[in-house]
């Protein structure tokens, strides 16, 4: 019971202040210093990037560490440092240095849950723990989004940077509740079969089928990174002075239906399978980009926007699921989780640049339907070539995870 109030803690508080920063802090440089568009997108870029570059390595380090929680923990203190640093001084070169710390500190707190969730359950109950994890995580958003919203209004921006340190200690505390004895750590990096040799990684850039779900996965996010900043943007056109009360609605709507996806897809995970239920989620995502195309009515927008919590919901649990079935007994679970992180971070950024190179040039409805089309592609791929990767009941015929197509 402790362990496992601990992780629900830890999941909810993680997402309280890890959520905060990324809707305030351009809003509070705009608004509040006077920074250009272009400023501030150079910082995001800056923050990306390294995000984007350490996913691998620090997926390594959780893999070789037995002080999980001691990271996870400096984590959460460099976040908050970097944002009361960004609250204090918003020079453009501590915005610049506050978004690599934040981007290093995000990296970790993924695949550090993802560790001590292995680690501290067995197989089993590993599918139910990932979706209460997806689910006290999106509840964590909703908080996080309503929360900063009220005391940026009745407050200050500025006061909304001093909720990273409080709910950073709150987490901070969950994570040290959990006793170091409690984690088996050759489980929690994917060793569970016995102690893992560690393979070496060129073998597992010849696993095709972990290579087939992070070109899925790449696909996926290409076509999906770019949907809500469109409709953004058209909500926007369509409605002024209703802007960002439009673009909260999208937001915590779409986080309300991820919380009661995530717990069923844990629930059903190990019953319907893996593959089943990320092709739910696949197979939203062009429905999706068809049906932005059909109205600009708020109503409208915002309503096929819930069908984005499906998808993310599905994608929250499964992907960190699926990506311990085919690296069972490796020994390299957060090598192979930052990898399939990097490749879907590369996906998500260059989804903008394409979606808004189709919009200055042919619109916002063909930017739609050309995201859709890549999402069906994704979709086909995963249909026609993905294995089930669920481990089949103990003593069935051929018990064993497919590695490779």
């Amino acid at each position: 019971m402790r362990r496992r109030l601990a992780l629900d803690g830890l999941n909810f508080c993680l997402a309280d202040a890890a959520s905060v920063l990324g809707p305030i802090l351009g809003v509070f440089l705009l608004t509040q210093h006077q920074w250009d568009q272009a400023s501030i997108g150079l910082v995001a870029m800056i923050g990306g990037l390294t995000g984007i570059a350490v996913k691998v390595p620090i997926g390594a380090a959780i893999d070789a560490t037995r002080h999980k929680r001691g990271l996870l923990v400096a984590a959460l203190a460099g976040l908050s440092v970097a944002a009361i640093a960004v609250a204090m001084s918003p020079t453009w070169a501590m915005v610049a240095i506050a978004s690599v710390v934040i981007a290093l500190a995000q990296a970790v707190f993924g695949p550090s849950i993802a560790a001590l969730t292995l680690g501290l359950f067995d197989r089993t109950h590993i599918a139910a723990r990932m979706g209460r994890n997806g689910a006290f995580d999106h509840a964590g958003n909703v908080f996080a989004a309503l929360l900063a919203g009220a005391i940026g209004s009745l407050v200050s921006q500025r006061a909304v940077f001093m909720l990273v340190p409080l709910f950073s200690l709150f987490a901070a505390f969950c994570a040290l509740v959990i006793r170091p004895s409690d984690i088996d750590h050759e489980r929690a990096r994917g060793a569970d079969d016995g102690p893992a040799k560690g393979i070496a990684v060129a073998e597992l850039l010849r696993h095709g089928s972990l290579l087939l779900l992070a070109t899925c996965l790449a696909l996926f996010h290409l076509a999906n990174a770019a949907m809500l900043p469109l409709v953004g943007q058209r909500l926007a056109l369509a409605h002024a002075g209703y802007e960002s009360a439009m673009m909260s609605a999208c937001i915590v709507a779409a986080q309300l239906v991820m919380l009661p996806v995530a717990l069923l897809c844990g629930a059903s995970a190990d019953r319907l399978g893996r593959r089943r239920i990320l092709l739910v989620a696949f197979a939203v995502l062009p429905l999706r980009g068809l049906l932005y195309t059909l109205s600009d009515a708020p109503a409208w927008l915002i309503g096929v926007q819930l069908l984005d919590g499906i998808g993310a919901g599905v994608l929250g649990v499964m992907v960190p699921l699926v990506v311990a079935d085919l690296t069972r007994g490796t020994g390299r679970y957060n090598f192979s989780l930052g990898g399939v992180a990097m490749v879907c971070g590369v996906g998500a950024a260059l989804s903008n640049a394409v979606a808004g190179v189709i919009v200055v040039s042919k619109g916002y409805d063909s930017a739609f339907m050309v995201l859709a089309v890549v999402a069906f592609a994704a979709l086909l791929l995963l249909w026609g070539m993905l294995p089930e990767t669920a481990p089949k009941p103990a003593g069935a015929i051929g018990d064993t995870i497919p590695r490779r197509i």
